[in-house]
């Protein structure tokens, strides 16, 4: 068997419309994740895709005008594809539910579990919520509306199939008390317990093709197709391999996390391990369920949603103010896991701030000092090869642990910070060092002050691309380097003094150029 990957998954965009930047989040959030480990020596397996059955796809296909949904899919799944590319999100694979590989193993673990016993037959009489294509039982339904989106219900009276989840109640609540990390942030863990000191109904998992007919069908009942939100949860095992490869599945399953926002945290954290359970295999070692991004509006803030028609495009964030600013924003703003209010003029405010005024001039001022001082060659000092100067030394041998502790929590805005301290520490360094005045009256100290921003830079710059991967490389070049810098071991970031004498810099253009607001 081959070593065990790092996996990362995505949930399934539902393509019944335009990518937004709530998607943009959660994939963003999984790339950062995805090049850390790389950067660490890790193989990773970083699965992202598109959900593209149900009722509302049907529906949205019919909306367009098109009677082939599948070619309605296609022209969605591209937007992703392109959107993902803008973004550099560095997939390894991408999953549609449309797929070959997708349907014939849905069906073999359909036919499985029939077989076993663990689905069965029957009627159902109760609530339905059309755009969620979800049922619900009579004690999660108040005012006869959707728990979830809130719009009214239809009470429906069917034959179906379900898949007997009630047993395992108590087993998942077991697992829960033995797995405090299962699901993180630990408000998210809390709903789940929540959630499961109430009886739990067994999961329907058919519908009638009379109703709903694009979907994948069933193999032992072809009235009916399955329902989405079982057969679109199992791409994380379908995609790997699952009865199909099953040396690449053993070396990629189980996944180390999955990311997902707290909308689908239910179906993540109860009937997904349930699943898993069923089929025997082992279960994700971690369930990331984040927030929303909200927007304000007249009636207060809400959430980004398709359907309202609020969403914020990221592509036109990113022609206007850049790639890496949107990736940093999304994960610099508020913490990992709660909800964040978007407005463009915090963005504006973030990435000025941020990115233009610590990090972007802290590059351009040390660039500058290097050809102004020493003809665009980095200085040799052996004052700085002896030791880290001592301003910077407990940062620089406690920043690895610091991210690394709160990379294995997913706590963006922590490592963000923490990054950030040992910038604002250079940018003073500078202020207290006054090398205008060192090239005057000692020009030894100066060597060592400029090769200690040099190597404080280097740092920087290895911490900051998994997060601003296009710009920590254009910086990279900047100072000489002429590899690329993800192909360095994050480790290195406290290590002092490897940064090569007499390499020659180029000063370039602004990383990020001020973003000027016209007032009124």
């Amino acid at each position: 068997m081959k070593n065990k990957k790092f996996c990362i998954t995505t949930p399934l965009y539902y393509v019944n419309g335009q990518p937004h930047v709530g998607h943009s989040y959660t994939n963003v959030a999984a790339d950062v994740l995805a090049r850390y480990m790389r950067m660490r020596g890790e193989s990773v397996y970083f699965l992202t895709g598109t959900d593209e059955h149900g009722q509302k796809i049907e529906k949205a296909a019919k909306d367009a005008g098109l009677s082939d949904v599948k070619s309605f899919c296609d022209s969605i799944v591209s937007k992703f594809i392109d959107l993902w590319s803008i973004l550099d999100i560095s997939y390894d694979d991408f999953i549609r539910t449309t797929e070959p590989r997708h349907e014939e193993v849905v069906k073999k673990i359909l036919i499985q579990l029939y077989k076993e016993g663990h689905i069965y037959e029957s009627d159902y009489k109760g609530w339905y919520c059309t755009p969620c294509e979800t049922f619900w039982i009579e004690s999660q339904v108040e005012d006869k509306n959707c728990p979830d989106c809130g719009r009214e219900l239809e009470f429906i009276t069917e034959k179906n199939y379900f898949l007997k989840i009630s047993k395992h109640r108590e087993w998942l609540k077991d697992y829960l008390k033995d797995n405090k990390d299962f699901v993180l942030p630990q408000s998210r863990f809390n709903e789940v317990v929540s959630f499961l000191e109430n009886p739990l109904a067994d999961l329907c998992i058919s519908r009638p093709k009379e109703r709903v007919s694009w979907g994948i069908t069933i193999p032992f009942d072809e009235d009916y197709v399955t329902y989405v939100w079982f057969e679109a949860l199992l791409n994380y095992i379908t995609a790997p391999g699952f009865l199909r490869e099953d040396d690449d599945f053993k070396s990629i399953w189980p996944a180390d996390v999955q990311f997902m926002a707290k909308d689908i945290l239910r179906y993540h954290a109860v009937y997904w391990p349930i699943m898993l359970h069923m089929l025997g295999l082992d279960l994700p070692k971690m369930v990331f369920s984040h927030g929303w991004w909200l927007v304000t509006e007249s009636d207060g803030a809400n959430k980004m949603s398709k359907s309202k028609g609020n969403v914020v495009d990221p592509r036109e964030l990113v022609d206007r103010y850049g790639t890496d600013a949107l990736r940093y924003f999304l994960l610099r703003e508020v913490p990992f896991g709660m909800d964040g209010s978007f407005s463009e003029e915090n963005f504006i405010k973030r990435t000025n701030s941020d990115l233009a005024n610590d990090f972007g001039n802290l590059v351009f001022r040390t660039l500058n000092m290097i050809i102004k001082y020493y003809d665009g060659f980095i200085p040799e000092s052996k004052k700085a090869t002896d030791n880290c100067d001592e301003f910077f030394s407990d940062k620089v041998e406690s920043i690895y642990s610091k991210i690394e502790e709160a990379m294995r929590r997913v706590d963006y805005q922590k490592v963000l910070k923490t990054i950030w301290e040992l910038i604002s520490a250079a940018n003073k360094y500078i202020e207290l060092r006054a090398p205008w005045k060192l090239k005057k009256d000692d020009p030894n100290e100066l060597a060592y002050v400029i090769y200690t921003l040099s190597d404080i830079i280097r740092i920087i710059l290895i911490a900051l691309t998994p997060f601003i991967p296009k710009s920590t490389q254009k910086a990279w070049f900047s100072f000489g380097y002429k590899d690329k810098i993800e192909e360095h071991d994050y480790s290195q970031i406290s290590l002092w003094a490897k940064t090569p004498f007499s390499q020659a810099v180029t000063k370039g253009e602004p990383l990020f150029p001020r973003i000027e607001v016209e007032e009124g």
